[in-house]
């Protein structure tokens, strides 16, 4: 880990041309490739259903252990993130991933289920301290103007790991035709991917190193006592706002149990792997729809949330209420031998990929307005790694719950509605919280200039070799910061 740490210091002092390694942007493409190779690929391989298996019950009982302890883990992960630093919990994160996959590859060629469920266990721990570093990046890195294309630019990025997953996956099952499972040389490509993104995880630069566009830092400190971080973390559910937003983070992920069933049913082999293509599609533009809607319209940031919350509204009333004419069309079988297995272009297929698309693509909206809401309530670090441990647990807690009610053979209109119904009822409380949003947090937090921090704190802080950068980051400052002053006063 040192020889890594080192490695990712020296590369904070790159510059090439106007971009500087250590910028918001960088950073945030960065987390994004780092979840291309991991949680992207995880969720290529889930969108073949089942994660490609046969056995739908055993995918859902370790699915349902997987968020349990996903719930568990990201309750605290903020903490964890904030007195052991974004770099290792990101590393740490980044590990379950592959062994999950191992877990899957066990189950189809040797059938051996229990390694799939511990698998599942431990992808679930990691799975909670990545998606805190992942969230308090996206989120404090950039200036205020900038957070919603922020969660645009990685959900794209993150999305576009599934899309080339999903593409490996339908390169290998195409030559298999209408085999039902996926193939073995289907998870010894996506084993391969997830351990390059377990390296890619220590290029990313944790807070202490960040220099905004505005000449502003991040955070002088990188991590916290114990102490602190425990006086915090108790401090943070005394703000109603938390309470308020834990039905909208419950729904977040709770239909991915449904849409999981109903793949394997509907299509073969190779036509799952082309819906997990499409999906991911929809995914992709979704999060940079919603991402350069939040931040390109002209008009304050509570107005421009408020928009925000209309589209989304209206984007899970008419396709979750189209999904439920389609869900008509057939119910629940015994066995997966009366299961439909349709090829790409039979029967109710084109159809399906359809709506597929637009649950994906609804499904990025909805995460994209939960995450520009938390954005919006703070710059601070630490403060937003606890609200997206309390997010990612609240959001396993959800999907825990979904894969249990699945896996007891649950009607799958009920799922689909169940699901629409969360989405939905969460949406008045999520208004209300939008209604506190400030047009900007920077008078209520301290925030630090590179001109303004004593040259001994800043030597300890930055890099070697990076402070040779700072004369050109205090000539920006001053046009930056009236750039910034000009966005909060707008009409």
């Amino acid at each position: 880990m040192g020889r890594f740490s080192s490695f990712g210091e020296r590369l904070a002092s790159l510059k090439i041309g106007s971009v500087r390694y250590n910028s918001p942007k960088v950073q945030v493409f960065l987390i994004g490739f780092v979840c291309f190779l991991t949680p992207g690929m995880f969720n290529a391989i889930s969108n073949l259903g089942a994660g490609g298996a046969q056995d739908v019950s055993l995918v859902d009982i370790t699915s349902s252990l997987l968020y349990a302890m996903f719930c568990l883990v990201g309750f605290v992960s903020g903490s964890v993130h904030n007195v052991i630093g974004s770099r290792l919990t990101l590393f740490i994160g980044a590990c379950g991933y592959p062994i999950y996959v191992g877990g899957l590859w066990a189950l189809q060629v040797h059938h051996v289920r229990p390694f799939l469920i511990v698998s599942g266990a431990i992808l679930g721990a990691c799975a909670g301290l990545l998606w805190t570093a992942q969230g308090t990046i996206m989120m404090a890195y950039p200036m205020e103007k900038d957070k919603g294309r922020s969660f645009g630019i990685f959900w794209a990025v993150f999305s576009m790991g599934a899309v080339v997953g999903a593409s490996i996956a339908l390169g290998i099952q195409w030559k298999q035709g209408k085999e039902p499972n996926a193939s073995t040389g289907v998870y010894l490509a996506f084993t391969i991917l997830m351990l390059c993104g377990v390296a890619a995880s220590q290029l990313v630069l944790p807070a202490k190193h960040i220099v905004r566009e505005d000449g502003t830092l991040v955070e002088l400190e990188a991590t916290l006592s114990v102490k602190e971080e425990v006086r915090e973390f108790f401090r943070q559910f005394k703000d109603w706002r938390m309470l308020a937003l834990f039905p909208m983070f419950f729904a977040s992920n709770y239909f991915y149990a449904y849409q999981g069933a109903v793949v394997p049913f509907i299509f073969n082999g190779r036509s799952r792997a082309l819906s997990s293509l499409i999906t991911n599609l929809g995914a992709v533009i979704g999060g940079l729809f919603v991402g350069f809607l939040l931040d390109l319209i002209p008009a304050q940031r509570r107005t421009r949330a408020m928009i925000g919350w209309l589209v989304v509204f209206v984007f899970v009333g008419s396709v979750w209420g189209g999904g439920v004419a389609f869900q008509r069309l057939f119910s629940r079988v015994p066995t997966p031998e009366e299961s439909w297995r349709l090829d790409y272009n039979e029967g109710h297929a084109p159809q399906a990929y359809g709506l597929l698309f637009m649950y994906y693509f609804t499904d990025s909206l909805f995460q994209g307005l939960a995450y520009y809401i938390m954005a919006s309530l703070s710059n601070n670090p630490f403060k937003l790694a606890r609200m997206t441990g309390y997010y990612k647990s609240v959001q396993s807690a959800g999907a825990a719950i979904s894969f249990g009610m699945d896996a007891v053979k649950t009607p799958y209109l009920t799922e689909q509605i169940v699901s629409w119904l969360l989405m939905f009822c969460s949406m008045p409380l999520a208004l209300l919280v939008i209604r506190t949003i400030k047009e900007t947090n920077y008078d209520d937090e301290q925030t630090l200039h590179v001109e303004d921090v004593p040259e001994d704190k800043l030597h300890a802080a930055l890099p070697a070799g990076h402070h040779a950068a700072h004369h050109d980051l205090e000539t920006a400052s001053e046009s930056r910061f009236k750039e910034e002053q000009e966005y909060h006063e707008r009409p």
